[in-house]
């Protein structure tokens, strides 16, 4: 049960990199900095046995979160964020892969197999939920002249704090929303892929 619920944790997180890339890791190196335990006897504290014990220490703690504080500023400044999508996408699903990763040793024993779940998991979960989000900004820039983008932008940055902070304390709901926020997301992508070629078509 405790390697499910680790399991559904990083998919949780992995999720909430989709929408902001530093965000989630920052809040899971917190929770392993404070060692806060949380639903079903899961505790982030206890990543520190595994690969990756760097994500609790100090320093990276401060970097994630210089990191993040400059992350969602960085969305607010019209057509900048537009142009981070360009390299958030795959930033989101190198964060996925890592912070999946950082659950799986517990279940799986082998390194390499571990990176390749890792990657197709969590990163194919924040690729998928950034690739949505980058619809959405899209269609945001279209209606609005990207004057409206701070409103997803907003929304994105509160989402993920809600799935990462939920991937600590109830890691078997962010793990479900994670799933079911990646089905929804890449529903809009592909809806908002097809409305652009539709012109081209004409």
């Amino acid at each position: 049960m405790t390697e499910l619920v680790a399991v559904l944790a990083g998919i949780g997180l992995a999720a909430a990199c989709g929408f902001r890339i530093f965000l989630p890791l920052f809040i899971a190196s917190l929770a392993i900095q404070t060692g806060i335990d949380g639903f079903g006897g899961f505790s982030l504290s206890g990543l520190h046995g595994n690969d990756m014990v760097w994500l609790g220490t100090t320093p990276v703690t401060i970097a994630l979160g210089v990191a993040t504080a400059l992350e969602i500023g960085a969305y607010y400044i019209p057509w900048l964020d537009n142009a981070l999508d360009t390299i958030a996408t795959p930033a989101a699903m190198i964060a996925g892969t890592l912070v999946s990763f950082a659950f799986l040793p517990g279940v799986l024993d082998d390194s390499f197999v571990k990176w390749i779940a890792a990657a197709i998991v969590g990163g194919g979960t924040a690729g998928i939920v950034q690739s949505g989000s980058v619809a959405l900004r899209g269609a945001s820039s279209a209606t609005t002249g990207g004057f409206g983008n701070w409103i997803v932008a907003t929304v994105e940055a509160v989402g993920s704090v809600i799935a990462a902070t939920l991937s600590v304390f109830l890691p078997l709901i962010a793990g479900v929303l994670g799933i079911l926020l990646a089905v929804f997301m890449l529903r809009k992508f592909l809806a908002f892929r097809g409305h652009m070629k539709a012109p081209a078509a004409n």
